[in-house]
């Protein structure tokens, strides 16, 4: 069963205000925005705002709608329904304004790996019309802060992938744009190279006063953000700061190994009136206070455990309090729906 985003989750942008001191600072205004393809409901009518200098993250499956999002905020794709500001500019009304204050490191590598870092950058900054006394003292300066200047001669090809990832967030970052959107940045990459990344994206956020606008499916890197907006099958169904969402869960979530995860299931409701679920190859429920629960559940539950963690509230319980499955199995199911889809349109041409 999905619970609804609180009346209060847009309280953080209420309480920003604007040079004015009375008019909140806002980055980008979101109401009913909506896209399909045909039949497919890809966004579903989303609303929410980003204070200026906020660290904004989506985080969800692959598959929710989270890039089609940001690809209608970036005026790549023009929405179904709805309407949407980017530093104050229509998204549909006012694309090349837009362009001009925004910076985009798509999900997938866009970088000219013959060209040197420097060529890159060059190139993008014509696009953008950066003046050309101010080209080369910007492109040291942002790269600098990536850790990159010391090899602008060096063709992007010889480089790993966390340095390509730095550098597109460096070339999205020349022409000095006002909000950064960022999709997916980290994936693909190692955890130590990814703690590092969001290590440059934090800086720079402080160095440039910039919005930064981000996508994610890695819970540890939603942690890093403002605030987060949970997305599922299209539809924002939380959206809070990290640690108010994880409170509001309210338990700790017990996994256990058994050898039969139905007669488990079916034993946890009848001796303890407990609503378990089958995730990622074990059993898996929340109750207040599992370290001390878990006493009871060895010597009343009847059936041998052969393993048990308890957890403290994270934001895949979140994810699984609105929406009644993890992150990842998320992931699987929409993987066979859209390989069931796939087959159907096969089969259907065969005819």
């Amino acid at each position: 069963m999905r619970r609804t985003p609180t009346s209060d989750a847009l309280r953080f942008v209420d309480d920003m205000t604007g040079a004015n001191g009375n008019q909140p600072a806002i980055a980008i205004a979101v109401r009913g925005l909506a896209k399909n393809y045909d039949e497919v409901e890809a966004v579903r009518g989303v609303d929410f705002e980003v204070a200026a200098g906020e660290v904004f993250g989506f985080l969800g499956p692959n598959g929710a709608g989270k890039t089609t999002t940001i690809n209608m905020l970036c005026t790549l794709v023009k929405p179904s329904a709805g309407s949407a500001t980017v530093a104050g500019h229509d998204v549909v009304h006012e694309r090349d304004d837009v362009r001009r204050n925004i910076g985009l490191v798509f999900q997938d590598p866009t970088l000219d790996g013959y060209l040197t870092a420097e060529q890159n950058l060059r190139l993008h900054a014509e696009l953008y019309g950066v003046r050309s006394d101010l080209v080369v003292p910007r492109m040291q300066q942002v790269m600098t802060m990536v850790g990159l200047w010391e090899r602008k001669d060096s063709p992007v090809g010889t480089f790993s992938g966390g340095m390509r990832r730095r550098l597109e967030i460096a070339r999205g970052l020349m022409h000095s744009p006002r909000v950064l959107f960022l999709d997916e940045p980290t994936i693909g990459l190692d955890p130590q190279t990814r703690r590092s990344i969001w290590a440059y994206i934090r800086e720079l956020q402080e160095r440039e006063e910039i919005t930064i606008f981000m996508t994610t499916h890695y819970m540890d890197e939603a942690e890093w953000c403002d605030r987060i907006a949970i997305m599922d099958h299209g539809e924002i169904v939380a959206l809070d700061a990290p640690e108010t969402l994880k409170a509001g869960v309210g338990t700790d979530r017990v996994t256990i190994h058994t050898d039969d995860d139905e007669a488990t299931i079916a034993a946890l409701g009848e001796r303890f009136n407990i609503e378990a679920r089958r995730s990622e190859g074990a059993v898996s429920f929340g109750v207040p206070a599992g370290e001390a629960f878990v006493p009871r559940l060895f010597s009343e539950l009847g059936i041998p455990i052969k393993a048990v963690n308890v957890s403290r509230p994270t934001l895949d319980d979140v994810f699984m309090s609105y929406t009644g499955s993890t992150i990842r199995d998320a992931e699987e199911d929409q993987a066979k729906h859209r390989n069931r889809v796939m087959m159907q349109m096969m089969h259907g041409g065969r005819r």
